[in-house]
Order: C-alpha cells, then structure tokens, then sequence
C-alpha cells in the first residue's frame, strides 16, 4: 500500500514555558513570517568523496545562497564543488533518456536520437560494460547494441496482458517498489545475458478507472487482482543481449506463488531468485543457473504469520568481496536482524540479536570484519541510532551519542560520520564524528539567537500504557498555548496506523501550521499502535489475520488517556489520515466512535475484500481462509454504530485504493440515514497535487474550525 499521510503534520516543536517570553503572531504565523534570526538553515550532505572530503550543500553566511562546498575533514577548509566533483571522481561519459517516446543516447557532448517510432520505450538502462541499452516497448524487451547501431528485439510475444521485462501492477505496487518503475529486468554483471520476468494477467480480473475528461470520457482498465482473486502467472527467464531463445527458471508458472527482486552473483554465474507461496509465509531463495534454468535451494524460512518478500529490491542479501559469504536480513525472530552465511546459503553466525530492530546496513567493513548499520535505538524505540559490531558478533558498539534521534551520513571507509540530531527538546543540529567517538567539528545548529525570546508551544514524546498492559504506546503531543488546567480542549489526531509504518519519531522541526492551531487551542497528538514497528516484527504479528482490531483498540486507549486526565474535550475527539490511516479513521467513526466523534479520512479503504490480493492477504490470508477477519475489519460492518461527523475524501482515479471503497460507505451510510461530508478530486490518484491539492488543505481547515474549534475560519487560514 502506498504510504502517502496527509493528516495535519506532527513535528515535535521546542518546549519553552516563561511567561514572560513574546508571542509569535498568528497572522505570522499563516503568513509564514518570522523573526530573522529564528531558526538557521542547516547544512547537508550531498555525497562523500572519500574519508577526508565531503560534499555540503549549505550557506557560508546568513544571507549568502546556498551553494555545494567540499569540506576537508582535517581543517574544515570549504571550496566551491566543481562539475565532476557533483558527479563523481570519474564523470559519466554515456547517458540515455527518453524524449517523445524514443530514446536518445549521449557520449560526451554528442547526442544522437538512437530509436525512432511511436511506441515508448521505457526504463532505458545500461548493461555494466555501457555497451548496450536494455529497455522494454510494446510489453516486449529489447537491447540496443552501441557498436553496431543495431536494435535487437527480445521477445516478441508482448500484448497488453502479456508483458515481458515490465511488470504486472501488482508487483509494481506491492512487492518491487514504486521506485523499479515497473522494470522487471537484470543484467547480467557479464553484460552479455539478462534476466527478466514474464507476466501472463490474462487471467487477472480487470477494474474499470473512469476519467470523466471531455464529452464522453473514457475507462483506463486495470489489471487489479483483489483479495481472494487469481494473480498474473509469471515465469523467469535468461535471454542473450544479441537476442535468441529464453531459457526459463525451472519453476512452474501454474503454481500460485510470487516472486520477489531478484540477485545476480557477482560473477554472473547465477541469480538468485526470491519465492514465496501465495499464503506468504514460506520464503525460498533459490540459485538459479542461467545457462539450463536449473535451480537449488540457497535459503528458507517459515514464519506463523507471514515473511516479508516486498520493497526487498536487492536490500535482503549482501554479498562480501573478499570472501565466499554473504550478510542476510531477517525478522525470524521477532526482530530484523542481520545474519551471516556462506555462499552456499549455510548460516556462519548471527551478527546482531536482542530486542531492537536493524534498519539498515551502512558499510561492511571486510578488511577490519566490522558492519556499521542503524537501528532503532534500544533505549528508545522512537530514536535511530548508528551502531558497529564485528562479523562474528561480538563488540557491538553504539557510535552516536546522548538522547536524540540520529539520521547519518558515513564515510566511504567507516572512519567518520556526520550525524543531523536532534529530540523533541533540542532544535536540530548537525556534527561531524569519527567513528572512535571523537567530536570533529559543529557544523550547524538550526537554534537562531531569537529562538528563546518567544514562548513556543510544548511539544513532548510520552508513552500510554496498552489497555492489557503489554506496551508502552508512543504519542507526540503539542499542547495547547497557554493551557488552562480547568479547561478542556478537542484533540486532533493525526495517524498512518498500517503494519509497521509508525510516524511517532523523538526528533525536533518548526512546523508553523502546528504552532498557530496551538494557539488557537487544540491539543494535537500523533499516535503509534503495538504494530507499527516501536515494537519489532513481533508487535506487528498482532496484525495477522486481525487488521484494524488492534490498532483501533490502541487508539482508542491512548484517546481515552487524554479524556481521563481532563485535557481532551470528549465531544471533540478527532482523527485524520490518509490510505491506511484513511481506513483507520473511517474505522474510529463507526467501531470506535464510543471515543471517536469527527474524522477526516482519505483514499480509504472500507473492505479488505476491495484491496489487492498481495497486501491484504499478507497479514489476512484470503476471504475463503479468514471470513471473521474481513469481518471485524471491515468498516461497513459497523455503519450501525456510526456517530459524529466523517469526512470523506477520493480521487476519482485512484488505481490504489479504488474509489469504490468510498462509495460502498458511503451507501452504507445513507442507507442508515446518517450524516456525512464528500468530497471527490477529478482525476486524482492515491493523492493530489496543485490546485486541487490546496483546495484538499483547506477543506480539512474548514472541518476543523467548523466541528472542532467552532469558530470562522480566520483571515489568512487558507491557502
């Protein structure tokens, strides 16, 4: 599901409480005007050159422009970054791009159009050596040869439900990544072969999008497998870059299964290929040999719920230079961790365990046996930090310092780093460290000299026990301006809430918008479930087969902290979001409207049954495997309790979440005769921009001062 969160934004704002300090004005603030030395802009890393030179994008005075500099590490000297310094050591001689639908290939200065007819190619990219361009047309594969100026086609079996090197919708949007741009084709690291992915949707249901454009409009059918439904069958086959018979991976395309991201070894001699069944809870790797499409077990893991295959794009396996081994990621455990094996898939060792969660692998260090990776700091789930351990897994060693979320930069080698940091109490800075735990050099502080003269609303990260007391839930909070301990106030919630996707971060940003609804008096809160990933793969396990129960009742608990303490108006309670977090809020006006009694919500999902069969059968298994499930999430089976007053938004195009969903509600709710505001965005997706986009802004504005503040909307609100 696309992670897009357009609920009011939560950033975490400097707590000051004297009164005697000035208050910002709230025409300012919508006007976005501020004190001159308020807040610093702040340096950031464009690229490392090497252990002793960086790239800053940055202002070497308040009032210059920002420009590229390269930093020395040793003296801090800044120069101005030259042409090839942007774009590497060696600059790029070749590139390739798509202009009117052909491709046109670059060698230094000289441009020549390479392709010349009415289809589009797409996804042009270049074979390791830059001898070829492999890209797709038509839903068939081709390469261009650079020596010979010669166009050689693939596969010529391409149709609209026939796509070779292109992928199926599905795996797009669910398991490659909105990134690929749908390519679904790997060189060779030879350059001389490729692998690419077949995908037969004949079978696949179509939805119908209509675009009410002109004076009849028109249907853009989709190929959209929905929970239960039959997905596209897709084989894996290797091709000469010259051209020639497929020779294709020996798995059945009959079966239902999916496959995940593929990996070339470094030597070209097999690929590595990711398998999983279709109830997502058995992964395989197998090597695959790409001269007969023989293959062998590598890997295998089966989890009680599911195993995660998607935005896996080359990230689950690293393999090492210098010897016949590789680092693998998995949450086997409950927590992603990272594990070293052989080549030949046996496991040497794991290389990091405990109650923490790995993000990311930063550099394997193979000369000195060290991985440099963040995590989720195991003080504070809520903060990243970055970390070292040895191969063998000993010497684990936390790099970054004191009680603040990290977002890192490291060298090349691992022998410096440059950490932006901050919490919710400290405005953001940037430092330059080595990796021994010696401060460098300060490199900027975003904390202007005018900052502590005025009395900003608080802002703090607090922890809500879970109603059966196994968590402790994070919350952002931004209280009112000048809070009167005798009053009570509405709470405005703002939420993702899907499986492991919290937005409950320890970190510090202005946020204007939020300032100005504090001081208009309104508490806003953003929440994170048990399952949204403070509390590693085995907080998010709450989800299988049960999506919204959990989520909703630990909502429902952290609202209710709030009423309890006499802070929050239980009249006026509040909650917005987006995709997921749109499903979420419709939720909370219908199964949680004993707590919730406004919502805003968007790109909704109603019905687990209307989703894509990958995602939701992931954590829900089918319809025909879990009827309760797609019960109890479904929001249409709680239109009876429906109270308050709901929001609904969609564009009308939406290929994600179908505005089908909308329209279920809302005929569920007016055949309960009940009250709700729509509104629809002509022709857009899973969200909008521009002038529509605004116009989006402003109607979540007017809701909250019509429903919430009860008051005009002030001169200036709108955008």
């Amino acid at each position: 599901m696309y992670k897009v969160f357009f609920g009011i934004a939560m950033m975490a704002i400097l707590s000051v409480s004297s009164a005697q300090k000035k208050q910002l004005d709230n025409a300012d603030l919508l006007a976005n005007k501020l004190p001159k030395n308020f807040i610093n802009s702040l340096p950031f890393v464009v690229k490392w050159l090497d252990d002793e030179s960086v790239i800053l994008r940055q202002r070497v005075h308040p009032d210059s422009a920002q420009k590229n500099y390269v930093m020395d590490v040793k003296t801090g000297k800044l120069t101005e970054a030259t042409a090839d310094q942007m774009k590497g050591a060696v600059p790029p001689t070749k590139s390739v791009s798509v202009k009117n639908n052909d491709l046109f290939f670059k060698n230094g200065s000289v441009e020549k159009q390479i392709t010349f007819d009415k289809t589009e190619e797409k996804n042009p990219t270049f074979s390791p050596d830059s001898n070829y361009i492999a890209y797709t047309k038509g839903n068939d594969l081709y390469t261009y040869n650079l020596s010979t100026n010669k166009e050689n086609r693939l596969t010529t079996d391409g149709t609209t439900t026939t796509l070779n090197g292109f992928a199926s919708w599905v795996y797009w949007e669910e398991i490659f990544g909105r990134g690929t741009r749908y390519r679904a084709f790997w060189w060779n690291p030879n350059s001389k072969q490729l692998a690419y992915m077949h995908f037969d949707e004949s079978m696949v249901p179509m939805f119908p999008i209509y675009n009410s454009e002109g004076q009849r409009g028109f249907v853009e059918e989709t190929r959209y497998p929905k929970a239960g439904e039959r997905n596209p069958e897709v084989k894996v086959g290797f091709v000469s870059a010259e051209g020639g018979a497929t020779t294709w991976a020996d798995f059945n395309d009959k079966d239902d299964q999916y496959f995940g991201w593929p990996i070339w070894r470094e030597d070209g001699s097999s690929l590595l290929v990711q398998w999983i069944n279709r109830g997502q809870d058995h992964l395989k790797i197998f090597d695959v040999s790409p001269s007969n499409g023989s293959k062998k077990i590598m890997y295998e893991e089966e989890q009680k719920t599911w195993v995660d295959l998607e935005d896996k794009a080359g990230g689950r396996i690293s393999f090492l230079k210098t010897k016949p081994a590789f680092i693998l990621e998995s949450d086997k455990t409950g927590w992603n961790h990272l594990y070293l094996h052989n080549n030949n898939g046996t496991l040497i060792n794991p290389i990091t365990s405990g109650n923490f969660t790995v993000l990311s692998v930063l550099l394997t260090d193979e000369k000195n046996s060290l991985v440099y990776f963040t995590a989720r700091a195991k003080e504070n789930t809520a903060r990243v930090d970055l970390y070292s351990v040895k191969m063998n897994g000993t010497d684990m060693k936390r790099l970054t310092f004191g009680d603040y979320q990290h977002q890192v930069s490291l060298s090349p080698n691992g022998k410096n780093f440059i950490t932006t940091y901050s919490n919710t109490q400290t405005p953001t800075k940037v430092a330059l460290f080595d990796t021994k735990g010696k401060l460098v050099r300060e490199l900027g502080d975003a904390k202007g000299t005018d900052l502590d003269n005025y009395a900003l609303a608080k802002t703090e990260l607090i922890r809500i026990k879970s109603a059966d007391g196994l968590f402790d839930l994070p919350a952002m909070v931004t209280w009112p301006t000048n809070m009167d301990p005798n009053k009570k106030y509405p709470l405005l919630v703002s939420i993702y809430g899907g499986p492991n996707a919290g937005t409950v971060m320890d970190g510090w940003k202005w946020n204007p918008n939020q300032q100005f609804y504090a001081q208009e008096g309104m508490i806003q809160v953003a929440f994170d479930h048990r399952a949204s990933g403070h509390f590693g793969k085995a907080g998010v396990n709450y989800m299988h087969r049960n999506l919204g129960y959990w989520e909703m009742e630990d909502y429902m608990t952290m609202a209710k902290w709030f009423i309890e303490k006499g802070q929050a108006d239980p009249t006026k309670i509040c909650i917005t979001g987006f995709s997921y977090g749109g499903y979420m809020s419709a939720y909370a006006l219908t199964y949680g409207s004993s707590v919730f009694t406004h919502g805003m919500a968007g790109g909704s999902v109603v019905d687990w049954k209307l989703y894509d069969s990958h995602y939701t059968e992931k954590f829900m298994d089918t319809p025909a495997e879990n009827p309760e499930g797609y019960k109890s999430g479904n929001v249409l089976t709680y239109v009876d309790k429906y109270k308050g007053m709901l929001q609904i938004v969609h564009g009308t195009m939406d290929d994600n979440v179908h505005m089908q969903n909308s329209i279920q509600l809302i005929s569920a709710l007016e055949d309960k005769g009940k009250d709700f505001e729509f509104m629809l965005y002509p022709g857009g997706r899973h969200g909008w921009g521009g002038s529509k986009g605004v116009h989006f802004s402003n109607l979540k504005t007017k809701f909250i001062y019509k429903y919430l503040l009860e008051k005009p909307v002030p001169k200036g609100a709108l955008r």
